[in-house]
């Protein structure tokens, strides 16, 4: 298996704040959950850190882009579910578009034919 590299403060903030937003696209969740789903969704080589995704969730309520509240885990346990809010999908589009034209530029200057896709 593919060493995971961690998501921490090495690791632009906004790129963090873009895969939670990404995530809860697919429906409201609880940090467990969101860290879970980016490992699996990056095929096993991002692996996101309590102490940075709860700094980055709590950043992304404080921007009114995500909202929480308490429900019921799977494991029947209290916990803070996270929900995308309607600014917060429009800082996803916006998010999106900006990691485009920077991924396309840095594939460009690494000679990367059209950039990186």
């Amino acid at each position: 298996m593919a060493k995971k590299n961690q998501v921490d403060g090495e690791m632009l903030k906004g790129t963090l704040d873009m895969m939670i937003l990404r995530t809860l696209v697919g429906g409201d969740a609880h940090g467990h959950t969101i860290a879970k789903v980016i490992e699996h969704t990056s095929e096993d080589v991002l692996e996101v850190e309590q102490g940075s995704l709860y700094p980055a969730l709590h950043r992304l309520e404080d921007r009114r882009w995500v909202s929480s509240y308490w429900g019921t885990s799977e494991n029947n346990r209290k916990a803070k579910f996270y929900k995308l809010t309607a600014e917060g999908r429009k800082q996803l589009v916006r998010e999106v578009t900006r990691w485009r034209q920077m991924t396309r530029a840095i594939g460009l200057v690494m000679g990367e034919e059209g950039g990186a896709q």
